[in-house]
């Protein structure tokens, strides 16, 4: 089975194209079928203008503090361990010293904050000197995100601007952060600049190192005409959908304003409730570039009565 002006479409099939007037594209429901076609309206959403930056989540300095030793002498006993929360003034550890006595002497160590024990650098029998770090103690209730942020991006970073973070361990869960520093110095070699987004560790999920992904809130728009980002071509520097009604397609240019991960705003070339062109719109687009996608219509095999005259001559003279 054959139709004219061919036209690879999918699966297969063929279908009749115009000849260079670019004008709306005719889909059956078979064809549409054919390339799996999906479309979603354009609707009204929350969208924000972003800057994406990666980094790596880290204990705020002021969070954390060494539990030092000041003598020398022996541990004697541990009342915390590796992981324990502890508050502040709690018993840590016992050190006998060095310093002549009957008994010896002997020093409590206990926690100047509360938090989370994250390290423990001694045993019981130990002999330490001063200035050994016994313990490092950190509060992980907050924590920053230090990400790198392009000098040529630079200037679009405020100190206050909101942030939403994402981490690899918890993909499906947002952390709202806000910018809280902007390194006065530049790297040399990268051209990039530190910038600390700090958060709330919400359910101490979060970890020193783990690595984020951060998105800087520029520009708020909690009301924005929005499509799928896979809904826009880009084609000779324009940026178009495709929208349609019923059976038939028409191209239509648009203007791009803020786009996230999932949805572009459209300011310019769409209104609420257009059909857009969300899957397939390649195919569309290719029947469009060749005259508009006329409707497939088969060509029939030639008969005895539809044979040019010249060949029926020709059988005759050969009998």
């Amino acid at each position: 089975m054959l139709f004219t002006l061919p036209q690879a479409f999918a699966h297969g099939e063929q279908i009749e194209v115009g000849g260079g007037a670019r004008g709306p594209v005719q889909l059956t429901d078979q064809q549409k079928q054919a390339i799996a076609l999906q479309s979603a309206p354009a609707d009204v959403r929350e969208i924000h203008k972003e800057l994406n930056i990666n980094g790596q989540v880290q204990l705020l300095p002021n969070r954390q503090a060494d539990v030092d030793l000041r003598i020398s002498g022996q541990v004697k006993a541990l009342y915390a361990n590796l992981g324990d929360t502890v508050k502040a003034g709690q018993n840590l550890a016992k050190v006998e010293s060095r310093l002549s006595g009957d008994p010896p002497p002997s020093v409590t160590i206990t926690a100047p904050m509360s938090g989370v024990i994250d390290a423990r650098n001694v045993n019981i029998g130990q002999a330490v000197e001063p200035n050994t770090t016994l313990f490092h103690i950190s509060d992980r209730s907050q924590l920053i995100v230090v990400a790198k942020v392009y000098e040529e991006d630079l200037g679009k970073v405020k100190v206050g601007q909101e942030a939403r973070v994402h981490v690899l361990s918890y993909p499906d869960q947002v952390f709202a952060g806000k910018v809280t520093l902007i390194d006065p110095n530049l790297d040399p070699l990268s051209r990039t600049v530190n910038v600390w987004i700090e958060l709330t560790n919400e359910k101490d999920v979060l970890k020193p190192n783990m690595f984020a992904r951060a998105s800087v809130i520029l520009e708020r728009n909690d009301a924005a005409l929005a499509v799928p980002n896979g809904a826009i071509i880009e084609a000779n520097g324009e940026r178009f959908v495709f929208v349609g009604e019923g059976n038939t397609y028409r191209r239509v240019e648009v203007t791009v304003g803020a786009r996230n991960d999932e949805y572009s705003q459209i300011t310019e070339g769409l209104v609420p409730g257009d059909e857009v062109v969300t899957q397939g719109n390649r195919q569309v687009y290719t029947l469009w570039l060749t005259g508009g996608g006329k409707q497939a219509k088969e060509e029939k095999p030639a008969t005895a009565d539809t044979q040019p005259k010249a060949d029926k001559q020709t059988k005759l003279e050969k009998h």
